[in-house]
Parts: structure tokens; sequence; C-alpha cells
């Protein structure tokens, strides 16, 4: 890669960042089109976070992802936000416009369908309703793609049903607003609260089922479900994905698998969300290829 004084220069904010693949996403797509750029962690404890991102216009930044544990508290050093953004009270992308002010935007949701359709392209949102397990800050992304996405209902299985109920009070009838990465318009379709006692039934006929929790990660207990004795409740030809990476395949794909069902992994998603982000800094609309999914493999 070559830099000049007139580099491109755009990065991940995070505290820590040493986790995050972004670099390496973006390093992969600048050598893979020539350009003249740079992508850089940025390691921003949280009390520093206003400072340094109010900063970014002054640096010469084009902008910045971010990632945990800022992806809410960034909103307050922004000047505006999408949409979609606002609606799910985090931002993951930042672009800094040429009079300088900071524009914040969610593309996590983008990433989720991208990743989903490529993966599950007989996957028809509309023909049967969805399946949600958990509902923290990770859900709210996938939660509005799927009803922009026309989904006929979601239903939220989630431990603490108080929680779930919370999401569906906040989301249902929510208007997708103007942000090119929401399906937009406003949906009608109902968003179900149910305990985790419910999950045999949230099963009927759904088409779809999505781990949003962490359950799973590397580290972490992982989400095991019956499917074997679950699946027959599902539509035909369901589908099951995780927004969990590490691993690649974790134990609810595994079991969703062992029982017939057609299992997308999470790391597509991330690897979709980085596409918005490096157009809009570096003038290139990138694809995700075979040659990108190889690099960032080598390196789980």
């Amino acid at each position: 890669m070559r830099l000049t004084g007139k580099a491109r220069v755009a990065g991940v904010i995070g505290w820590p960042v040493t986790h995050s693949l972004s670099p390496r996403i973006h390093g992969h797509w600048l050598e893979q089109h020539r350009i003249d750029g740079a992508y850089v962690p940025l390691s921003v404890a949280p009390e520093h976070l206003h400072q340094a991102v109010r900063a970014l216009p002054a640096l010469g930044f084009r902008g910045i992802n971010v990632t945990i544990p800022h992806k809410e508290a960034v909103r307050a050093a922004l000047d505006d936000e999408s949409a979609l953004a606002r609606r799910i009270g985090a931002v993951n992308t930042i672009v800094v416009t040429q009079d300088g002010r900071l524009i914040g935007s969610n593309t996590d949701g983008f990433g989720f369908l991208e990743n989903l359709r490529a993966g599950a392209p007989h996957w028809q949102p509309g023909a049967a309703p969805a399946v949600l397990l958990g509902a923290g800050g990770a859900a709210r992304a996938v939660v509005a793609a799927l009803i922009d996405a026309g989904v006929p209902e979601l239903r939220v299985v989630n431990r603490t049903v108080a929680r779930a109920e919370r999401l569906a009070s906040e989301m249902n009838g929510t208007d997708g607003g103007d942000d090119a990465c929401s399906g937009g318009g406003k949906s009608g379709a109902p968003i179900r609260p149910l305990p985790w006692s419910a999950l045999p039934q949230a099963l009927d006929g759904a088409g779809l089922v999505v781990n949003c929790t962490s359950l799973g990660m590397a580290g972490q207990e992982g989400l095991e479900l019956d499917f074997a004795a679950l699946g027959g409740r599902l539509a035909p030809g369901a589908c099951a994905t995780d927004i969990v990476y590490v691993p690649r395949v974790t134990p609810f794909l595994a079991a969703a698998a062992a029982a017939g069902l057609h299992v997308v992994d999470g790391l597509g998603m991330l690897l979709h969300q980085a596409r918005p982000g490096f157009s809009a800094w570096f003038g290139v609309q990138p694809e995700v290829t075979q040659a990108l999914w190889h690099e960032i493999c080598s390196g789980l």
C-alpha cells in the first residue's frame, strides 16, 4: 500500500480495539483497489471519547467505525445521525462531511441482511415469521432490519421477558425514515415479546431463527437448542443464523445444522456492514469476495 500526503484516512474507535477485525477488512480493500489511504485502530478510553471524536475533522479523517463500548455514547459527540441510527439508538459508522460535520449511521442491520441473503438466497422475509433469541443492544439493529425487510411477525424470546417487552414497545410501529441502510418506510409487522419458556410455541411456523445473544462466543457458555425436537415446528426450508462469529460454527449453529436447518454464520455480517463506510470514505463500493473471506478467516 502506497501512502502520500494526500492519503484518505479512516479508522475504528473502541476500548479496547485490539480485538477488531476492521483494520484487516478495510486494509484488504485498500490494497485491492490500490487506494492512497489508510485505516487505523484508535484505542480511546470512554472519558476521552467526546474529545477524540470532535477532533476527527481537524485531523483530516474521512470518518470512523465505532465498536464496543462506544456505540451509544458516541451519539452525544455528533452533529447529526441517520433516522435508522436514531431508531436503533446506536452508531457504528461516522462520516466527516466536507464542511467538517460529523454524521452517524448504523450499518449493522444492512450487514445482517446482506449476509443472510448471500448465505441463504432462498430465504424470503415475507414468507414466515422470524424468531430472535435475546433482546439486548445487538438485537435492535436486527429487529429494525427484519421489520423493514417485510417479515410478517417478529417474535423476541428472552430469559428476562421485561427486556423483550421494552424492546417491543420501543420499536413496534416505528418509522424507518430516510436511511439508505434500512428497508425504508413504516412497517405494520408486530413484535411479540415472549419468555424463554414459550420458545417451542415461538418456533411454530417460523422461517428464521436468529441468535442475538453473546452465548456461544469464544470463552462463553454455548447456546444449545434441541432443534431435533423443536425443528419440526419450523416452516419448511427454515434458516438459523448467529451474530456471533468467533467461533464461526457456534453450538447453536451446529445443533441447527444437525437437525437439517440451513445455517448462516455471523462473520459475513461483519464483512458486509463495513461496505457502506468504506464507500463513503474512500469513494469505491467494495465487495465481499472469497479472497476477503480467506484473508479474514486465516486469522481467526
